[in-house]
C-alpha cells in the first residue's frame, strides 16, 4: 500500500504516521532524511543534490523522483510505503503519479488530517511550552500555516479529483484519530 500523509503543523502526523506505519509494518520514506542520507553517501545523486542543499536551495523535482524511484527499488519497501514531505505541491504530486505509473504502483490512499486551526495552534503552543521549542511560536506558526495553506490546497484539489483522498477528523484523542485512519485505510484495501 503507497500513502500519502498530509496534515497542518500540529495536526498530529509525526504521533499518527508511526502508528500507522507499525500497523501497516510498511516502510517510511522521508524525502528530508532521503535527501540527507544520499549527500552523506556521496552517491552521484547525492552529490547533485548536495549541490543544491549546499547553497540552501531547493533540489528539482526531477532530481528528488529519481532518487524516490530508486529508494522504492529497496526491499523494505515491498510491502508499501508511507511518504512524508513528498509529495509538496501539484508539480509534484503530478510528476510522481506519472513514475509511480510507469513503475505499475499506483499511489492507494492520500490522508488529510483535518483539525480547527485555533486547536492547533494551541496544540503546537503548550508542545513549545513543554518541549521547550522555540520554532513554534506565533510568528513561526503563522507562517507555517500559510506555507500549508498556499502549498496544500491544490494536493487536496487533487487527490479528491482523483477520488484516492481519505479526510480524518484529527480532533479528539490519539487513540480516537488512529482509530479513523485505520478505518480509511482498511476501506481503501478493501478496493
Amino acid at each position: 500500500m503507497l500513502i500519502v500523509f498530509i496534515g497542518p503543523p500540529g495536526s498530529g502526523k509525526g504521533t499518527q504516521s508511526k502508528r500507522l506505519l507499525e500497523y501497516l509494518r510498511i516502510g517510511h520514506l522521508s524525502t528530508g532524511e532521503l535527501l540527507r542520507e544520499a549527500k552523506a553517501a556521496g552517491t552521484p545523486l547525492g552529490k547533485l543534490a548536495a549541490d543544491y542543499m549546499d547553497r540552501g536551495r531547493l533540489v528539482p523535482d526531477n532530481l528528488v523522483l529519481e532518487m524516490v524511484a530508486e529508494k522504492l527499488g529497496d526491499d523494505r519497501y515491498q510491502a508499501g510505503c508511507m511518504f512524508d514531505g513528498f509529495p509538496r505541491t501539484l508539480a509534484q504530486a503530478r510528476s510522481f503519479d506519472e513514475m509511480l505509473a510507469k513503475l505499475g504502483t499506483p499511489l492507494d490512499i492520500a490522508l488529510e488530517l483535518r483539525a480547527d486551526k485555533d486547536e492547533l495552534v494551541s496544540r503546537m503552543l503548550k508542545r513549545a511550552a513543554a518541549e521547550g521549542r522555540p520554532d513554534d511560536n506565533p510568528q513561526t506558526i503563522a507562517h507555517r500555516f500559510e506555507v500549508y495553506r498556499q502549498q496544500t490546497s491544490p494536493l487536496l484539489d487533487y487527490y479528491r479529483f482523483k477520488g484516492i483522498l481519505s479526510v480524518i477528523d484529527a480532533m479528539g484523542t490519539p487513540d480516537d484519530v488512529f482509530t479513523r485512519i485505520k478505518t480509511a485505510v482498511e476501506k481503501r484495501r478493501k478496493t
